[in-house]
């Protein structure tokens, strides 16, 4: 029974059943002995050898599948489940082969990090801890040296007492020779102002440079001058300036095992006192300056150098020694365009000239809240602007750049400090010749926002959202893009019937209809387009603005949706009887060619045309192959909407129904005349 394989966390388990696809692969044994078998959920088989996991297993498949005469299972191959933890790239469990080592976990774990501690490597096995030093192994390459693995058993990589508690870059060419430099009684320390400071492993015949360069060198902060050096419990100063100016190698300090090295930083004069005054910002020359008594604000300015020519002059701020805070304008002092003094300034006081804003700049903190006024829209460069009280809407306009090509300057939008908004109208301004007055108040804080108008009038939709109502017209009917339009009040009809690209083909021009919305009662007005074209009367088209609604019908529509009175009627022997639609530009030809054209019984000499006056209704007989000869546009008779035109058959005639009566009574006679000779 020992001899057989039993099966272990990590073993690959082969269930073959044939006509199955769910099954006939490999399951792999889990941390728990189980393997997850489908339609039957987790299975325990770890600790069975070969036949009692056969046996196991397909007693559970029973329970599901009828057939399991052709049914195997095995252990495909022998696996072992190691956890990797610790100072390696890529920790966490793996399956290894049966025969896997410490080698090839830390190989599948990615390899060590730079930084990991090989002496002193830990493998976990239940509750049993094992130490081994894999640095050993390396340099001896004797595999005793390291622990057999088994399944679930975890390997831990520490690492080196070196890394710090931060996790940095691990450069092992700037630590000690001797590896870790654990030894800190021969170790040397160096700190202070290096680039790696640290312990560095002692050397028979090093001297204090090279331990320098071990350490990375001195940092630009470094007061050369000033090196301490404690050797033998004995301190020592060390001037490295002196020794590199004179290469005097007598000068450098003899160094014993467990020296100490300090390399201090550089330390400036500050200058300070009750009698100084502070001038920072953007001065030429920023610094303390002794205030002397009688000494101004301008005497302390000039002495700083002065602002630069980055400097916010408008801005500058004196903090009083017991924290007080007072503004002053510079600029507007020295052009006189408000009234006001200098400020005194006392000793302890502190001068801040603050840097100009840019435009380009990104960040707007640099102006306060209390002093900022925002653009926004369609304009060169919005954004958040400083403001002072010698500007106007005008001046703010120019400074972010004036509005853009598709800015609505007839609709800027001023909300101010106090939540009041003010729609100008900038395009009227400037054509009432710009008056200062008609300018909309702007203070620290408002808001300016600029609309943009549609992009394409063709394709405005997308522009809606944005677009007020009482700025827009609609535009309906047979159209070649109906839709919702800006319009200004210096537009007309044609202008916003242009922007709609015109007419389609089958539009009725002879019947737009205009809705006037902006009226307190309901008024339609109605234009015959065709008769504008026809004489370019102006009268003739409707006044729109703003909320208008324009509409333009088809020509073939149903014909029922006409009047009786607008409409005249032809009935008879015509090829397309019905009701057409009649203006005052057409005659009884026109009507006739519309209707197809009298058929090939017509009656053309007995046309008829009833006429509806407002007191009696009237009829007229029309000879149409008369007028055929003669042209004579006179015998046209007057049709007016409402009119029947009534084309009889000819074979409803008196003189055709004679004939044919005529005809049938000597076919009678010769019949009977036939008969007797016969």
């Amino acid at each position: 029974m020992s001899d057989k394989t039993v099966v272990q966390v990590g073993n690959l388990i082969q269930v073959n059943l044939p006509g199955e696809s769910t099954l006939n692969r490999g399951f792999q044994v889990d941390k728990r002995g189980r393997i997850n078998l489908p339609e039957i959920g987790p299975l325990f088989v770890a600790g069975y050898d070969e036949e009692q996991l056969e046996v196991n297993v397909i007693r559970a498949l029973k329970t599901v599948f009828r057939d399991l005469s052709n049914a195997s299972v095995f252990i495909a191959e022998q696996q072992i489940l190691i956890s990797v933890q610790g100072y390696v790239k890529k920790p966490g469990e793996y399956t290894l082969p049966n025969s896997a080592d410490v080698q090839m976990a830390l190989h599948a774990a990615g390899g060590l990090r730079s930084g990991a501690q090989l002496n002193n490597m830990l493998l976990k096995r239940g509750g049993e801890k094992t130490n081994f030093n894999y640095k050993a192994f390396l340099d001896t390459g004797d595999e005793s040296q390291l622990p057999p693995l088994q399944s679930l058993d975890t390997l831990f990589v520490p690492a080196s007492p070196l890394v710090s508690n931060i996790e940095q870059t691990f450069d092992p060419a700037k630590l000690a020779d001797s590896g870790d430099s654990s030894d800190s009684r021969s170790a040397i320390k160096v700190f202070g102002e290096v680039n790696a400071p640290g312990s560095f492993s002692y050397k028979e015949g090093t001297d204090l440079v090279d331990i320098l360069m071990r350490s990375g060198g001195v940092t630009r902060y470094a007061t050369v001058e000033q090196i301490r050096v404690i050797t033998n419990n004995t301190p020592k100063l060390f001037n490295l300036k002196r020794y590199l100016d004179s290469g005097d190698v007598s000068l450098l300090p003899e160094l014993t095992p467990g020296a100490t090295i300090f390399v201090p930083k550089q330390e400036e004069e500050i200058k300070s006192g009750s009698n100084m005054v502070y001038v920072m910002g953007e001065v030429a020359k920023p610094g303390a300056f002794e205030g002397k008594k009688g000494a101004t604000f301008m005497d302390i300015l000039a002495n700083a150098g002065g602002p630069t020519r980055f400097a916010e002059s408008r801005q500058i701020r004196v903090i009083k020694a017991n924290g007080q805070v007072i503004r002053f304008d510079l600029t507007a002092y020295t052009e006189g365009l408000r009234g006001g003094r200098v400020p005194t300034i006392e000793p302890g006081d502190a001068i801040f000239v603050p840097e100009k804003t840019d435009m380009n700049e990104k960040s707007w903190l640099k102006v306060a809240p209390d002093r900022a006024v925002s653009v926004i829209g369609e304009v060169v460069r919005p954004g958040r602007i400083e403001w002072s009280d010698e500007m106007d809407l005008i001046d703010l306009l120019a400074h972010v750049g004036g509005p853009t090509g598709r800015a609505d300057t007839t609709r800027i939008e001023v909300v101010t400090a106090s939540r009041k908004t003010h729609v100008f109208d900038l395009d009227s301004f400037i054509q009432n010749g710009a008056q200062p007055s008609e300018l909309p108040h702007i203070s620290a804080g408002t808001i300016v926002r600029v609309h943009d108008l549609p992009q394409d009038p063709s394709d405005n939709k997308a522009q809606w959202v944005r677009q007020s109502s009482d700025s827009s017209i609609y535009v309906f009917g047979q159209v070649n893009a109906p839709g919702r339009y800006k319009f200004t009040k210096e537009m007309h009809f044609l202008d916003i019937l242009s922007a709609a690209d015109g007419p389609t083909k089958d539009a009725d021009i002879h019947n737009i209809r205009v809705t006037h919305r902006d009226k307190t009662y309901s008024q339609v007005s109605k234009l015959n387009l065709s008769l504008y074209f026809e004489t370019g009367d102006e009268s003739l088209l409707p006044k729109v603005t703003m909320g208008d609604t324009i509409y333009i019908p088809e020509k073939d529509r149903n014909w029922l949706d006409d009047s009786k009175e607008s409409t005249v009627r032809v009935l008879g022997a015509i090829n397309k009887p019905g009701r057409y639609s009649f203006d005052d530009n057409m005659t009884i030809l026109d009507i006739l060619a519309e209707a197809g054209g009298p058929s090939d019984n017509a009656y053309l000499e007995k046309i008829s045309v009833v006429n509806m006056s407002c007191c009696q209704g009237q009829a007229r007989t029309f000879d149409l192959i008369n007028f055929s000869k003669t042209a004579d546009i006179y015998q046209l008779p007057v049709i007016r909407a409402g009119d029947t035109i009534y084309i009889p058959d000819r074979r409803e005639s008196f003189m055709e129904k004679a004939r044919v009566g005529l005809e049938d009574i000597l076919r009678l006679t010769t019949t009977i005349v036939l008969i007797g000779a016969l």
